[in-house]
């Protein structure tokens, strides 16, 4: 899969459908030269455009800045003529920046090497090659091992790079990206995933045609307001057709995404760590791995890139013990009760939970320390049994006789002014010097860089975890980074940020290895941390705290571009909804939630009897569909968010023999007539029955079928297509 051609001095990565070629310019440059659809071995170096003014330095030494400035730079470095945007800037021990990346040597070998510490693509000998590209500096004494790892089975390519310093004296890491990719259009859009709380995730298409797009975090998470995902389309490029460039980072804290246009009308794209508050110190002999970035091309349209993520991710990326478990539906509850619960109250959700069908009862917010409301008892994981009278144990067993399993929420991360723990150990909170605490929903953040801290708070729940017969938590996060500094001497302020995912990471590896058996879900206020590196640890995420069924619409769509649907919990909720006040059908309610992971966050004790009666039948359908949503293939049909009227979206299984198709009459027409629907993934060979009617797939795909009006705003409805064989 991956070859190097000597004459040619050019690197050519293979997936099964494209093709990623660099090469060495002037004996020294590695610069870019193709990434898209799979192509032969060819002399492809004319696109580099060595052969144009200014040339090469050692034909035109006098207009090497001008060369720097220009040549499409596979790792490009700072301070010595590219003024573009950098992937590396250190600074020596004089202080002074500067860089210029020289190629040395590379190696190609069978499988992968693991990062430390670092979430990641799995791979082994069998399903991976890779390549490493070394670089160095002589003169400042570093080096740059540029590692592309490519996968037999998927057209993913996961990039990153390894700084060294190979010198005698400190450097210091100002910046590290993970990579940076050029593209060659006559004209680009650029896709990004924009929102807030409540609203994660939008899909933002936008023109660039000169000048830079910026989607960054510096919150310490990967937030609401964007994510780490990035496409590169052209305008013409549709769900179905056109080509599309997709980077997305496995990473959970600050990051960089920047796409540029240059004055010659290349375009680059970079991603890695946010170089805000960022600083690394490199001893010699001391290296610095950057996360992975994960690469994908299609020419099959955003659908095709999707597609792609989605079996990339599924084989390589989320925990393999969860990918094609069944996940039970379950009823959180969160929205009914908050913390105003007690045994009693549990046990009689569970009663009702069973008797509509429902798998896995899970205890939110409210259970430990004195915890009756938000103000209090963070870090305090001990159980409140004033509330659970005979104990957590005692509430396990009683829901397991019942049939059911248990669940709990936990919330690692954080501290209340208000508690034991931070009476104790106030030191154990990010402070800056001088400054007066600043809370965020009555929290403060631990630093869990410091090990101390670190056992302090995850004993306590391996306690807990280990009293019971829990088998599923919800890790939350429910506040973003600020004041992040520490007063142990010598700290090094600069890396708290990093250090601090890594210190996440290490705490849920921890867990699912204490745990296995544990179904580990994470959420950060809703959707704050949804990104593929948390999908390292926990199959599954909590897209949002907005429950709404047509907000969900946006919601699901956006984190779907990339991110595999069953990675998205999504539950049924009571209306007026919570977070937007709409009332929306009980069935359209739960046909939005079966694009990912089911359940229910409402008081079901307390549901209209005619909306009870439908829970069986929500969960059969569930059942039936969600081998498909967690292995299929998932094609978009339409977007809400850009028709404003209605929604689809298909998946359909691995072996063509089964497809769901789900339709959303978000506002009802008046004298319409039905809408037709082009079905889309079938083998166009193969007869379906839908409707009691028997149809080829290709039928199906090119005559599409009827979707009629429905009387209402909000309605939904669910086809089944089955082989007929």
């Amino acid at each position: 899969m991956i070859t190097f051609n000597q004459e040619l001095s050019a690197f050519i990565l293979h997936t099964p459908h494209t093709t990623y070629m660099c090469g060495i310019a002037d004996g020294k440059f590695p610069g870019h030269i193709y990434y898209g659809a799979r192509l032969e071995d060819e002399d492809l170096r004319y696109l580099m455009r060595t052969a144009e003014d200014p040339y090469l330095p050692s034909e035109n030494e006098r207009e090497k800045v001008r060369f720097l400035n220009s040549f499409p730079m596979e790792y490009p470095f700072s301070g010595t003529g590219d003024f573009r945007e950098p992937c590396v800037s250190v600074l020596s021990a004089q202080g002074q920046e500067g860089l210029e990346l020289h190629y040395e040597d590379y190696r190609i070998f069978a499988g992968r090497e693991v990062p430390e510490g670092l979430p990641h693509l799995r791979g082994s000998g069998e399903d991976c090659d890779t390549l490493e590209i070394r670089l160095a500096d002589r003169i400042a004494g570093v080096e740059v091992y540029v590692t592309y790892v490519v996968f037999r089975d998927t057209d993913a390519i996961a990039r990153s790079a390894r700084i060294v310093n190979a010198g005698s004296e400190d450097v210091t890491l100002t910046r590290a990206l993970s990579m940076a990719l050029h593209a060659d259009l006559e004209a680009y859009e650029v896709i990004t995933l924009q929102g807030s709380w409540a609203r994660e995730r939008h899909i933002h298409r936008r023109g660039i045609d000169c000048g830079a797009i910026v989607s960054e975090s510096i919150r310490g998470e990967s937030s609401h307001q964007d994510n780490p995902f990035l496409a590169v389309v052209s305008p013409a490029t549709t769900q179905t057709a056109g080509p599309a460039w997709g980077m997305n980072l496995v990473y959970s804290g600050n990051f960089l995404t920047k796409v540029q246009v240059d004055q010659f009308g290349q375009l680059r794209a970079v991603m890695g760590i946010h170089p805000y508050h960022f600083s690394w110190c490199l001893k010699s002999g001391e290296s610095f791995q950057t996360p992975e970035c994960v690469l994908v091309y299609s020419d099959e349209g955003l659908g095709g890139m999707t597609r792609a993520f989605h079996d990339t991710y599924r084989a390589h990326l989320l925990p393999q013990k969860w990918v094609h478990a069944y996940r039970p539906s379950l009823v959180n509850n969160w929205e009914a009760t908050f913390m105003a619960f007690d045994t009693r109250t549990l046990l009689e959700f569970a009663a009702q939970a069973k008797e509509c069908g429902i798998e896995m009862l899970v205890m939110d917010d409210g259970w430990f320390g004195g915890r009756d409301d938000d103000s209090t008892s963070l870090g305090d994981w001990y159980v409140n049994e004033e509330k659970l009278q005979g104990g957590l144990k005692y509430l396990v067993d009683e829901v397991n006789k019942m049939g059911l399993k248990f669940g709990i929420w936990v919330e690692p991360e954080m501290v209340s002014v208000k508690s034991r723990m931070y009476e104790q150990h106030p030191d154990w909170a990010f402070a800056l010097k001088g400054r007066e605490t600043n809370q965020y929903r009555a929290q403060m953040v631990l630093d869990l860089t410091r090990d101390e801290v670190w056992h302090g708070v995850y004993d306590q729940i391996k306690a807990v975890l280990a009293s019971a017969n829990i088998e599923y938590v919800k890790w939350d996060m429910n506040r973003p980074l600020s004041h992040v500094g520490n007063l142990v001497p010598g700290g090094k302020q600069g890396e708290l940020y990093h250090r601090y995912v890594l210190a996440l990471y290490r705490m849920q590896e921890q867990l699912i290895t204490d745990f296995p058996h544990i179904l580990l879900e994470n959420c950060s206020s809703g959707g704050a941390r949804f990104d593929a590196g948390m999908l390292f640890y926990s199959p599954q995420i909590w897209t949002s705290d907005d429950t709404d069924a047509i907000e969900r619409l946006r919601i699901q769509e956006g984190t779907a571009i990339c991110y595999p649907l069953s990675s998205m919990g999504a539950h049924v909720s009571e209306c007026p909804n919570m977070q937007t006040g709409r009332n929306t059908p009980f069935e359209t309610r739960a046909h939005a939630a079966m694009m990912g992971s089911f359940g229910y966050e409402l008081d079901i004790r307390k549901l209209p009897e005619e909306e009870k009666a439908q829970i069986p039948g929500q969960i059969e359908l569930y059942r039936r569909q969600s081998e498909v949503v967690r292995d299929g293939d998932y094609y978009r049909i339409a977007s809400y968010a850009e028709n404003h009227v209605y929604d689809c979206w298909e998946v359909v299984a691995k072996d063509k023999s089964r497809a769901y198709v789900t339709y959303v009459q978000v506002l009802a027409e008046p004298h319409k007539r039905s809408r037709r629907v082009l079905l889309q993934g079938l083998d166009p060979d193969r007869y379906y029955l839908y409707e009691g009617a028997r149809l080829q797939g290709r039928t199906l795909m090119n005559a599409g079928v009827l979707m009629k009006p429905m009387m209402g705003d909000y309605k939904s409805v669910v086809l089944e297509i089955v082989s007929a064989d």
